[in-house]
This record gives structure tokens, C-alpha cells and sequence, in this order.
């Protein structure tokens, strides 16, 4: 079966209608991914089949979760998931951040080359973080820092009806505990990826 086929039924899984040009887009992402990984190595996942689930479709899945239209994606690595975002809702502004200078470069060169209008990526620690002046709609993170410290680092930057969604895998009972006197209100979802196996789970903080 053939990368676009798997995609395809990927998305149709996800219930997620995207255009024959987007479908596209996300291909010639993981294009430039593994063609950049054999030099960079910006992502232990080397087979691009295995790419298709584990960064296209872990990336997708969250869509139905994020609040409004602003979005800040902490941590960001190889662009996951805020490019794949960007490319799935081009109405959608997206701020990726990353303090790891080759994968920033990889960012900015897919945004390049993808032709991406909507998507802004910025070398820096979030502790350095120089935002704009309207916060953000929402801020997500995948496998970035503990549920305590993407709180306490990022509450600054969300929007009063704003939410922060955290991508875990298995259900990440210690660090709930950790966070469950904090003045917010938060839920974990677990989150069905198609054509994957590990389970996932999305933590959401709103103020």
C-alpha cells in the first residue's frame, strides 16, 4: 500500500476532510524529513512509514481540541505538531518554537518550501520568549516537559478562553497529581491514533 493510500485512510479515520493539495503538503513533508533526518538526525523514527502515524496522524489528531485560531507550539522539535497543523488549517497562525538551532533550520526550510504563509518559526528558549502582543489561543507541546512545568512556563502567554494541550503517551497519572491544585480546569483524553499501536493521551489546562 502506498504512503498516500495509508494517509487517505488515516484521515478518514480521523474524520478529517483534507484537500488533495494539503494530503500533498503532508507528503512532501515527510519527503523533506527524511531526506534532512540522514543528515540531521531530527527524529529517531527512520522508516517513513512509521513517520505517516507517528508525526503526520499524532499531529492530527489534537485538531478537534485546539482553541481558536492562535497558535503557539512549544518545544517544537521537527515541526510537530504545529506544522502539521498549519498545514492542515491554513486559517490558522502558528508560532513554532525551538531552542535547537538544525531543527529550527529544518522548519524554516519546509515552511519555504511547502509554501506555508501561515507558520513563523523562532530559535529560542521559551524562558526568552519575546511574544506578540495578542496571547495565544492555544499553546500545545508534545513531549516536551512535565505537565507542571509547561503550566508554569506558558500560562503567561494563553488567552483568558485559551486552553494548553499537552501530548503524552501512556496516561500520566504522577504529574496529574502534581498539577491537580492548580487553579485551572483539567481533563485527559485519551486519543485514538490510526495505524498505531502506543496509546496516547491529551492533557487540557484551561485558566
Amino acid at each position: 500500500m502506498t504512503l498516500a493510500t495509508n494517509l487517505t485512510q488515516g484521515l478518514q479515520a480521523l474524520q478529517l476532510d483534507l484537500s488533495s493539495a494539503i494530503q500533498t503538503q503532508l507528503l512532501d513533508y515527510l519527503n523533506l524529513l527524511t531526506k534532512w533526518n540522514r543528515v540531521y538526525n531530527l527524529t529517531a523514527v527512520r522508516d517513513v512509514t512509521q513517520m505517516l502515524p507517528k508525526h503526520i496522524l499524532d499531529s492530527l489528531v489534537v485538531i478537534p481540541y485546539v482553541c481558536g485560531t492562535q497558535i503557539l507550539d512549544v518545544g517544537t522539535g521537527a515541526g510537530l505538531p504545529g506544522l502539521m497543523l498549519a498545514i492542515a488549517r491554513p486559517d490558522w497562525q502558528c508560532v513554532l518554537l525551538d531552542s535547537n538551532g538544525k531543527k529550527i533550520r529544518f522548519v524554516t526550510q519546509a515552511i519555504i518550501e511547502l509554501k506555508l504563509k501561515n507558520v513563523l518559526a523562532v530559535r529560542t528558549r521559551i524562558e526568552q520568549f519575546n511574544p506578540p502582543t495578542e496571547k495565544f489561543t492555544t499553546i500545545i507541546a508534545r513531549a516536551y516537559t512535565n505537565l507542571s512545568q509547561f503550566y508554569q512556563q506558558n500560562q503567561q502567554f494563553v488567552a483568558t478562553d485559551g486552553c494548553l494541550l499537552a501530548m503524552k503517551g501512556v496516561y500520566p497519572k504522577a504529574e496529574l497529581e502534581q498539577i491537580s491544585q492548580l487553579p485551572i480546569s483539567i481533563e485527559c483524553l485519551p486519543l485514538h491514533v490510526p495505524q498505531l499501536e502506543a496509546q496516547r493521551h491529551l492533557v487540557v489546562m484551561r485558566p
